[in-house]
């Protein structure tokens, strides 16, 4: 995941805004404003309350005898008070309990929908990403934005926004009210504000610096887990379960610093303002005792001014908390941008078009490839690669180990580009051929095959998702599984773990045959798709495997030579070049590099005890 530069995290406000409005905020727009007319009136009924402070003590406990005016609109006889006020108070809090009852669900609703929207656009990104990209960053950073960057968005642009707004009109209320109390005293209080302003900025400066860094510790420490938990066998294997924990152990606790950094910037701001805030409130008081004495300040216009200036330091300590929550949400929502702002470079033709059903003709033409290309200095994986696979026929790469036979079979669904050359399918540029066509044209079977946790069923019928249950079934016996499926507790609706870890290699791989054939489609690819199985899983599954090349162009990698001996062509690999060209019987009597790996009993130049499984 890209963390912007300083120099970006810097950029005006302005842009970031708008498009946290237009991507997110814009589609929950009614949510949004009727929550800002909740908090609206739930911070002015805040003032409206301490405003009846006033007549409350000066006509309930003084026993003040001239008439009364509540909020300074409604005329109180003397003897009303103690039915009117009580009242107005009832009636208020009562209006108040609706509006921030109303606030809550919307700001849930709204705030837990932008989450969903941010998550589900990420995913969508990581999705889409290059291959090369995803490769070259950890999945947990993306996890990590997934999941925490997306939570300081939301809490920034929903609680964050709507209890500001709440706060910030509480405040403008309450000193409206002050200043139609006593306008001297009120500017004794604004006095302070440039002060409370100072704090803010320099509190806000630490919080975006300490919450930048937990975004990247937090990367860090799920990468750290998703990687432990991937080679948990390793670890215990060979005894490092202390190291690996002391090496979490550091990630957590350069976490932990940036997150209390940015937690005591939050916490420190609210005394330090709340410190201001009684400054004020000793020189209200000398100030208003000292009028007192002239008859200028009636006791109850005492009172209600001091609660009105104790609610504005309550909701100037809110706005202070919340300043540091909008800070940490612009922070991530910078990151966030950054990275769905990531074009992917395998895209789609403009002009692109569909490909045809039926056979596929497969054709390599002068193709170059390097990894990293537009790097200066790239060394080239492939140079000058050529060859073709008829429909029907089964063309085996072999070779050295490194010498670029994965990359020829990641360029075909275009996983990569080429970087010279051309690929084509049925003489078209399968860059001028729509994507989705393109892979739907393409089964490709893995010395690892991928399965989902999920049911046989659903990981058989993964690329075809309307599949009948009779069609999978036919699958699972045309590649062999069908019987040891029947045999598994709960059949085809059996869950196979996390990456399938619930089957045997064998069983996996068959699995994955028969989510070929069920694809049906008319190119295949095989990398080493029997190379890690033992001896009868490898019978089993090369018996499947020639069931479904027929009929297909079968493009395959192989370091068996059992596997190759019946190919239509072999091409050996050496260094990115297509060093000899042949069927098994004239390769052999060449007696070059390929024969030399036959004598070995190992196409990839490994010795013959390095492929015993």
């Amino acid at each position: 995941m890209t963390t912007p530069t300083p120099a970006e995290q810097d950029e005006g406000l302005r842009p970031l805004l708008a498009r946290i409005w237009r991507d997110y905020l814009s589609h929950h727009r009614g949510a949004l404003f009727t929550s800002m007319l909740c908090a609206a009136a739930a911070g002015g009924l805040s003032a409206l309350t301490l405003k009846l402070l006033e007549p409350a003590i000066n006509g309930l406990f003084l026993q003040q005898q001239q008439p009364m005016k509540l909020w300074g609109l409604i005329d109180i006889a003397p003897g009303q008070a103690l039915i009117v006020i009580p009242t107005a108070i009832v009636v208020v809090a009562l209006v108040w309990t609706l509006a921030s009852l109303g606030q809550a669900a919307l700001v849930n609703r709204l705030g837990h929908g932008i989450v969903g929207d941010i998550q589900v656009r990420l995913f969508g990104a990581m999705i889409r990403a290059d291959l090369a990209r995803l490769r070259s960053q950890h999945s947990g950073s993306f996890v990590s934005s997934v999941l925490f960057d997306a939570n300081l968005v939301r809490e920034a642009f929903t609680n964050g926004v709507v209890n500001y707004t709440q706060h910030s009109l509480t405040l403008v209320a309450v000193i409206a009210s002050m200043l139609f109390i006593d306008w001297q005293l009120t500017g004794i209080v604004l006095l302070g504000v440039p002060l409370i302003t100072l704090v803010l900025r320099r509190f806000s400066k630490r919080t975006k610096k300490a919450t930048t860094g937990a975004m990247k510790e937090t990367e860090a420490l799920s990468t750290a887990l998703m990687e432990n938990l991937d080679g948990v066998r390793l670890i215990k294997l060979e005894n490092q379960e202390v190291h690996e924990e002391a090496a979490v152990g550091e990630v957590v606790a350069r976490r932990q610093r940036h997150i209390i950094k940015s937690a005591d910037s939050r916490a420190f701001a609210g005394p330090f303002s709340n410190l201001v805030a009684m400054i004020i409130v000793a020189a209200v008081m000398a100030y208003a005792g000292w009028r007192a004495r002239d008859g200028e300040m009636s006791v109850g216009a005492f009172a209600a001014f001091i609660g009105l200036l104790m609610a504005a330091g309550q909701s100037l300590r809110q706005v202070t908390n919340l300043q540091t929550v909008m800070t940490e949400g612009l922070t991530a929502a910078r990151r966030l941008f950054a990275a769905l702002d990531i074009k992917p470079e395998i895209r789609e033709a403009p002009d692109a078009a569909p490909l045809a059903e039926g056979p596929v003709a497969i054709a390599l033409d002068r193709v170059s490839f390097a990894y990293g290309a537009s790097a200066q200095g790239s060394v080239p994986t492939l140079s000058d690669v050529s060859l073709t696979v008829r429909p029907g026929e089964t063309v085996a790469l072999v070779g050295p180990s490194g010498g670029g036979k994965s990359t020829i079979l990641s360029l075909l669904p275009r996983f990569y580009d080429v970087t010279a050359g051309a690929v084509t399918l049925n003489g078209r540029d399968i860059r001028d051929i729509r994507l989705h066509d393109l892979r739907a044209h393409i089964a490709l079977v893995t010395q690892e095959p991928f399965l989902f946790d999920d049911t046989i069923a659903a990981n058989i019928a993964y690329g075809r998702p309307g599949a009948t249950q009779d069609a999978i079934e036919a699958a699972a016996r045309a590649a062999a599984a069908h019987d040891f499926i029947l045999a598994l507790p709960e059949g085809y609706q059996t869950r196979v773990g996390e990456a399938g870890m619930r089957l045997s290699g064998g069983q996996r791989q068959r699995v994955a045959i028969a989510r070929a054939f069920l694809k049906d489609a008319p190119v295949l690819l095989l990398d080493e798709a029997t190379s890690a199985l033992d001896t009868e899983s490898e019978a089993l599954v090369q018996a499947a495997l020639e069931r479904l090349m027929q009929g297909r162009a079968t493009l395959m990698i192989a370091h068996r030579l059992s596997t190759v001996m019946n190919a239509d062509r072999i091409h050996v690999i050496e260094a990115g070049r297509i060093v000899e060209t042949g069927t098994h019987t004239s390769l052999i009597a060449e007696g070059g590099l390929y024969g030399r790996l036959a004598k070995q009993q190992s196409l990839d130049g490994t010795p013959p005890l390095a492929t015993v499984v």
